[in-house]
């Protein structure tokens, strides 16, 4: 079973203060031209997308940097709703770790979860390689910046936008490689999780 975990991108929501993706049809079969030619203008944190330690820190990794490795294996998909704490953060990394060491180096918090800074230091120091979250930023909306510091500064990969709500909880094969746009603060991705 793969389950698409990603939104489209054309119809996405976007993070308040981003530009909307636009498509535009620079040549068109109906109109007479030899082929069909679209041409698309988005902010790279658009719909489904990840993170890379740019994205906060001047000096760190682009997109194009940042090892494939995090962005592909096993993770482990936890319920939970409202703000993760840090003893919510130690009980899904033990929780995951339990069922497959390797699940628990990537986590994906399914529903309307908030990460906070104290739970961004734990999973941070865990030395985990993804987490992931449905809303379009893994921290508090109002204030984003303290807890992207805390794990982009370890270079926890960030998939912000994911889609959730047809999978159940437990540990899937995770795929959300981004596309390469070398020293970008981050890309959309196409993620898919396979049972």
């Amino acid at each position: 079973m793969i389950y698409d975990i990603s939104q489209p991108l054309l119809e996405c929501h976007v993070f308040p203060g981003d530009i909307k993706p636009e498509k535009t049809q620079s040549r068109n079969m109906d109109d007479g031209d030899d082929y069909n030619l679209s041409e698309i203008s988005l902010c790279v944190h658009n719909g489904t997308h990840v993170d890379a330690p740019y994205h906060f820190i001047n000096d760190g990794k682009g997109i194009g940097q940042v090892a494939l490795g995090k962005f592909i294996g096993k993770a482990y998909v936890v319920t939970h709703e409202g703000v993760v704490t840090a003893e919510d953060a130690k009980q899904i990394l033990d929780e995951a770790c339990s069922v497959d060491e390797e699940a628990g180096k990537r986590i994906l918090i399914k529903g309307k979860a908030t990460v906070s800074l104290e739970a961004a230091t734990v999973f941070a120091e865990a030395g985990i390689y993804l987490i992931g979250n449905e809303s379009q930023t893994v921290g508090p909306e109002d204030g984003p910046m303290a807890v992207h510091l805390v794990l982009l500064g370890k270079e926890v990969v960030l998939l912000e936008g994911i889609r959730l709500g047809h999978v159940p909880d437990g540990v899937y094969m995770l795929n959300c490689a981004p596309i390469n746009l070398s020293h970008t603060d981050g890309a959309p991705c196409r993620a898919v999780l396979i049972q």
